[in-house]
């Protein structure tokens, strides 16, 4: 039997990270794409140094061999709570660090 919720209190998620992904992966590389139902983020690391390649009409480019370590799947809804998140968690890390955003100008 469920009790209804007094209206006006707070949520408070209680995570329960299995120790079997507690520690997390690395990823260097981030690919993300959508769909009609979602957004789709694939976490990817750099397995070889980047190399010279060249597709079947003989174009070359360089080829960047990387692998994904973990996909996620959010709703759209859930995009502009993640992009309000990465952004709070940045400005906090760059107080803490003393570090700025990169700038693309100067790369």
């Amino acid at each position: 039997m469920t009790h209804p919720l007094p209206e006006g209190t707070p949520p408070r998620i209680s995570f329960n990270i299995p120790p079997e992904i507690e520690a997390g992966v690395y990823a260097n590389f981030v690919n993300l794409w959508h769909q009609p139902d979602g957004f789709i983020l694939d976490f990817s690391v750099f397995t070889a140094p980047p190399g010279l390649g060249e597709d079947d009409a003989g174009n070359q480019f360089v080829h960047l061999p990387a692998r994904v370590v973990s996909r996620v799947r959010i709703p759209p809804q859930q995009v502009f709570e993640l992009m309000k998140a990465l952004s709070e968690q940045l400005s906090a890390w760059e107080l803490e660090t003393g570090r700025q955003r990169a700038d693309p100008d100067t790369h």
